[in-house]
């Protein structure tokens, strides 16, 4: 029996690697889906990006304050998506951390502590409920000024689900779609006729796996503090801010949600990073998860729970 196709591609957008794998139909085919599927995460870079002031996003960070912003309808669609995690997390979901991630240098400048007071005031500019958004003519504002949104928490996700979406008719087989290996979609099942199969590695011993997943029609989104870690004055902090308190999360070395959408578990994995192992339950019976675990500090060195 011949072996299906097989087509990979890959490319670099939003700060890391994004590869494709996809199966079960025609080379020229396939090879023309994952172009177009890349290009779709190319231009979703290029809208959501916080640091590219031609972006949509920057647009809408520098004048939302003072002015309605027309927004792309898909655009628009993402932040009421964000906004219905913030919701559902109490918080702990929240793309308005822009201030906060000032504040700890973490968006530009020196990372360190802030100031009390600059914690206090970066503080008054963070929470979904303080953006406006209109569905009728799809127009946001921002209710208070210093507020910006930084989607870096969803945008992985979100680009994977529309990348994903373009290669339903193209792979009839199944395809294998990540964003630096933190953010996994899996589309039908592998060439084996098997679920894709996928890693989640410990977040602190080289080589050691602590989970391994099966994904079809279903995401893996993987969430830790230690990939963009900073030391000041000899204390260690990761760069996930806790957006209810503006401090730094300390507790939890990894946290990773599975879900059908890749934009909600890529949202999911920050939120139980932030909120930590108590939360393990509350993914799965109220946040829609399909698997949660987390891998944190307890009282007797590392410790997994869920999974």
């Amino acid at each position: 029996m011949p072996q299906p196709t097989l087509i990979r591609a890959a490319a670099h957008a939003m700060a890391t690697r994004f590869e494709i794998a996809l199966w079960g139909g025609d080379p020229d085919e396939l090879r023309l889906a994952a172009s177009e599927a890349l290009d779709e995460v190319r231009r979703i870079d290029r809208q959501l990006s916080f640091y590219n002031p031609a972006s949509d996003l920057s647009d809408l960070n520098s004048r939302a304050a003072t002015e309605l912003v027309q927004l792309d309808p898909r655009l628009f669609a993402l932040l009421q998506e964000a906004r219905d995690v913030w919701e559902l997390t109490g918080g702990a979901f929240d793309v308005t951390v822009g201030p906060l991630m000032r504040a700890w240098g973490l968006s530009g400048g020196s990372p360190g502590p802030p100031s009390p007071e600059a914690l206090a005031e970066a503080l008054s500019s963070v929470g979904l409920n303080k953006l406006e958004l209109n569905p009728e003519d799809f127009t946001a504002r921002f209710l208070s000024t210093g507020m910006s949104i930084d989607l870096g928490a969803i945008g992985k996700g979100y680009a994977l689900k529309l990348a994903g979406d373009l290669l339903v008719e193209a792979a009839p087989g199944g395809a294998l779609l990540h964003g630096g290996t933190s953010s996994v979609r899996g589309m039908g099942l592998g060439p084996d006729s098997k679920p894709w199969r996928v890693a989640v590695q410990h977040p602190t011993i080289v080589c050691e796996v602590v989970a391994e997943v099966e994904l079809e029609n279903a995401s893996l989104s993987v969430s830790a503090p230690h990939g963009k870690s900073f030391t000041h004055e000899g204390q260690s902090y990761g760069h996930v801010i806790d957006p209810r308190n503006g401090l730094p999360t300390s507790e939890t070395l990894l946290a990773a949600v599975v879900c059908e959408s890749a934009t909600r578990s890529d949202a999911l994995s920050t939120a139980l990073l932030v909120v930590g192992p108590r939360a393990i339950d509350l993914a799965r019976t109220q946040w829609g998860a399909n698997w949660a675990m987390v891998v944190h500090e307890g009282p007797h060195g590392i410790e997994v729970t869920g999974g």
